[in-house]
């Protein structure tokens, strides 16, 4: 039992190697999703099934917005200062 411990353990200490391409982006999904999921079952004050699901919709798809605007915003950024 504590030798697996080990060998799960070892695991984490090679990383997972993302690649540069816009491929990689759809990695931003399930961190978003988590991220609104939690955030919202520890803020709503009153939590009922439809309105924590919308809630949660909201969120992750603000988060997604900002992060492409935001990742455009910079490509235009990095855009004119090599133009």
């Amino acid at each position: 039992m504590l030798i697996d411990a080990f060998i799960t353990l070892a695991s984490f200490t090679a990383p997972y190697e993302v690649k540069m391409n816009p491929q990689s982006m759809l990695w931003m999904l399930p961190l978003a999703a988590a991220v609104a999921i939690i955030y919202k079952a520890i803020k709503l004050p009153r939590i009922t099934a439809l309105n924590f699901i919308k809630e949660s919709v909201i969120l992750f798809a603000s988060i997604v917005l900002f992060i492409i605007a935001t990742s455009a915003a910079l490509w235009l950024v990095a855009w004119l200062a090599i133009e």
